[in-house]
């Protein structure tokens, strides 16, 4: 039996420092984040802190690896960090009962050798620290800092629950063009870019698998009318294909598979399973890319009606001013990112002069938010190209 909405874990809130481009960041999340700012704020990094901390307790990771695919800690700090180098990331889990269940927190830097070292690991359940490194062990062998106690199952026993709920971030960004890709799944499992989406599907329980695809069929149909079936079948090689069938004039209809839909359809379609496959956090890049605005503008509604059946977390980075074009969307699920020459500033849209007034004048989010996240001088853009 799957479990109530409301006791479904989440991340309640983050705190980074050093991160990439923040030099500090302290904030509360919602069930549901939107993330907005200007281009080369943050967004995409914003994210990939949850990715860290899943990379880190996922098989095949671990601290170690997860610092060297972000090409290093130099890659990694804040290029505004200074005097304080070290690298911060802690976030508080919990859920609506109670949003501080967990806290775990990582500080990190590098050695003269350049190696990656745990400076202080922390882990507290309901308040009451129960992990709090450098143990005496550690002090001896500085080795035993090149790992987190969080991905070694030997010693995580009476926090394992956490690392399981990091192992379970997804983080998507469907790219058409893979997806249509004939050796697609090769040396791909769960590919972020959609690279082996078919295969995902196809590995699915055959009963859940068709429930899925059937309410992913009656969503699809709405932005795609024409489109009256979606099946899976396999080629001669054994490579798995989604499949389509288009009506037209001739009365039998047309199939259709994946390497001729558009790429709005296979986006749409890996946005949908994505929200109905898994039950941790799952991090979205750009979801309006290639779609209608009007089925832009239902996205947050579809996230609503998810989460209301599963309570998963939704986290989602967007330039769209359709997307925020839904009433329904509290001020306090919308950060606003601000870059500045000591790093990008993070804080609610709650926490804009006026804004309830606004609103209560008929403006929506979107009339407020996105015109103050444009970068300055934008009408300089086409001067600049003048002779």
């Amino acid at each position: 039996m799957s479990e109530a909405p409301s006791k479904v874990l989440r991340f309640t809130h983050i705190y980074l420092e050093n991160w990439r481009n923040f030099g500090k960041v302290d904030i509360d999340l919602q069930r549901r984040v939107f993330l907005v700012g200007p281009n080369a704020s943050g967004k995409s990094n914003f994210l990939d802190a949850f990715r860290f901390l899943r990379d880190i307790s996922s098989v095949g990771g671990g601290f170690q690896e997860a610092v060297r695919k972000r090409g290093g800690v130099s890659s990694i700090r804040c290029l505004a960090a200074r005097r304080y180098p070290e690298v911060v990331v802690r976030v508080r889990i919990g859920n609506e009962a109670n949003p501080s269940l967990w806290e775990y927190s990582l500080r990190f830097n590098q050695d003269k050798q350049r190696r990656q070292l745990v400076r202080r690991e922390t882990v507290a359940s309901n308040g009451q620290m129960i992990l709090d490194r450098p143990v005496e062990e550690d002090e001896k062998d500085e080795a035993r800092l090149s790992q987190t106690y969080l991905e070694q199952v030997n010693v995580n026993k009476d926090f394992r629950e956490v690392a399981e709920f990091f192992a379970r971030v997804r983080y998507l960004h469907i790219v058409p063009q893979l997806v249509r890709e004939p050796e697609r799944s090769v040396g791909r499992k769960n590919d972020p870019y959609g690279g082996d989406l078919v295969e995902q599907i196809a590995r699915t329980d055959k009963r859940t698998r068709d429930a899925r695809l059937r309410r992913i069929l009656s969503a699809l149909r709405v932005a795609v009318p024409q489109l009256e079936e979606l099946s899976l079948y396999q080629d001669e090689r054994g490579a798995w294909h989604i499949r389509g069938l288009y009506a037209h004039w001739r009365p039998p209809g047309q199939w259709q598979n994946e390497q001729v839909f558009s790429d709005g359809t296979l986006r749409l379609l890996g946005l949908l399973w994505a929200v109905l496959d898994g039950t941790g956090p799952l991090l979205l890049e750009e979801p309006e890319l290639s779609l209608h605005p009007e089925v832009v503008r239902h996205l947050p509604q579809v996230f609503a009606r998810i989460q209301r059946e599963t309570g998963r977390q939704v986290l989602i980075s967007t330039h769209s001013s359709d997307l925020l074009h839904d009433r329904g969307i509290g001020t306090d699920e919308c950060l606003l990112l601000d870059p500045r020459s000591e790093g990008t500033s993070v804080r609610a849209a709650s926490s804009m002069e006026g804004i309830k007034l606004l609103l209560e004048g008929g403006s929506t989010l979107a009339d407020i938010v996105i015109p103050s996240t444009r970068p300055e001088e934008i009408e300089q853009l086409l001067l600049s190209l003048g002779k």
